[in-house]
């Protein structure tokens, strides 16, 4: 297995078909010339090895698609759009009419839509389960159940699932095993080494890592990576363009540099938070307070950025008034790129028309970016003051 920086700087590159060029070239061209029938009939045959049209394959594309396969310790990969067109190629490619899917609760929210509203119209069921306890997956399984999905650590507050027991689980059920790891990133955890089937990405996040390009990841074997290029991404037009291919390439090359410093902010924030007076609960799986401290540590050897915290706040009001005196932390989705982030879940509370979110209005999710630690603290405890000050 090459080093982590042999497969950032090396790995899947052939300089010297591009002018010994140091950065990768974007081959922006929509479509490839043949000098015989003969030549391209052979294309045709293996398109996801051949270049013929820039929806199937991309030379720029083609040099992500194996670093990243490397990066997850995977045969192969394939690049999508979205995060959410990953999932659902990865989720589709292995289910048809009549089938069962197990996931676990409280999921991606494109991934809960795909599974419990999309997928359902076409005869396919589900079953959500509480994946901390590999029993819970053990009950839920049927005779048609054929996907079990995972997300490890799973969105929000961040539920750990044992990888290798819900490998071997489903190896003998021959369910296939899909996982999210868009959380951790493969610089802090290969769930293909405990023998999950495929690893899909929102690779808008840690892996292009500038909040400038939308994209996902699908990890696997060279045979379910062809099963599904053929069908679902073929298909249904999934794949990424050449230019945000490169802008990828170009924030690969510093992914663990950002995810390390990340993390390391987010330890000193985690422990802050956790004895602010302000807060009612801290989620962030590598800390000793988190229930499942010791499966993670053992599974992960590292987190990112990712933080959870419940306030101690006597109303919503109170609450606003702390989001609006956060200077440092941006109010949007997502994570992965320089800017610290929030989403509060106050914003889903209240809304006109819609029922409010399950999610108890004082709790806020942070992503700790790459700006100073002590900065992000001092702004942070100028900002919870609020809830201290008369007590």
């Amino acid at each position: 297995m090459p080093t982590l920086s042999d497969i950032l700087t090396h790995e899947g590159e052939n300089r010297e078909q591009y002018f010994h060029a140091i950065a990768p070239p974007v081959i922006q061209t929509s479509n490839f010339a043949f000098d015989s029938v003969e030549s391209m009939r052979n294309a045709m045959t293996d398109e996801l090895s051949h270049h013929i049209y820039t929806r199937g394959n991309n030379p720029t594309v083609e040099i992500l698609r194996k670093k990243i396969a490397l990066l997850e310790h995977t045969e192969d990969a394939l690049v999508t759009g979205s995060g959410a067109a990953a999932i659902a190629a990865a989720v589709i490619a292995n289910v048809g009419q009549g089938d069962h899917i197990i996931c676990v609760q409280k999921p991606y929210s494109w991934t809960y839509k795909l599974i419990s509203q999309f997928l359902p119209r076409f005869g396919v069921s589900f079953t959500f389960v509480d994946g901390t306890d590999t029993a819970d997956i053990k009950r839920a399984i049927q005779t048609n159940t054929k996907v079990l999905f995972l997300e490890s650590p799973n969105s929000l507050t961040f539920e750990i699932q044992d990888l290798n027991a819900c490998s071997r689980l489903a190896k003998q059920h021959s369910i296939v095993t899909i996982i999210d790891n868009s959380h951790a990133s493969p610089v802090f955890q290969n769930p293909s080494d405990a023998g999950i089937d495929i690893v899909v990405h929102s690779a808008t996040k840690y892996i292009n890592g500038h909040s400038d390009v939308v994209a996902g990841a699908i990890c696997s074997s060279h045979a379910m990576i062809d099963k599904i290029f053929r069908s679902e991404i073929m298909t249904l037009g999934m794949t990424i363009s050449p230019h945000d291919a490169a802008l990828m390439l170009r924030g690969l090359r510093t992914l663990p540099l950002r995810v390390r410093q990340s993390d390391a902010s987010a330890r000193i924030l985690a422990d802050y938070l956790y004895n602010h007076p302000a807060i009612e609960r801290m989620y962030f799986p590598l800390h000793p307070s988190f229930p499942q401290f010791e499966l993670a540590s053992k599974q992960m050897s590292g987190c990112g950025g990712l933080i959870t915290v419940r306030l101690k706040a006597p109303d919503k009001e109170s609450v606003l008034q702390v989001i609006s005196n956060i200077r440092k932390f941006l109010i949007a989705v997502s994570w992965g790129g320089y800017e610290s982030l929030m989403i509060p879940s106050i914003v889903f509370h209240d809304m006109p028309g819609l029922p409010d979110s399950p999610i108890h209005w004082s709790t806020i999710r942070f992503y700790v970016g790459l700006e100073d630690a002590e900065e992000l603290q001092a702004d942070l405890d100028q900002a919870l003051s609020i809830l201290v000050r008369d007590k």
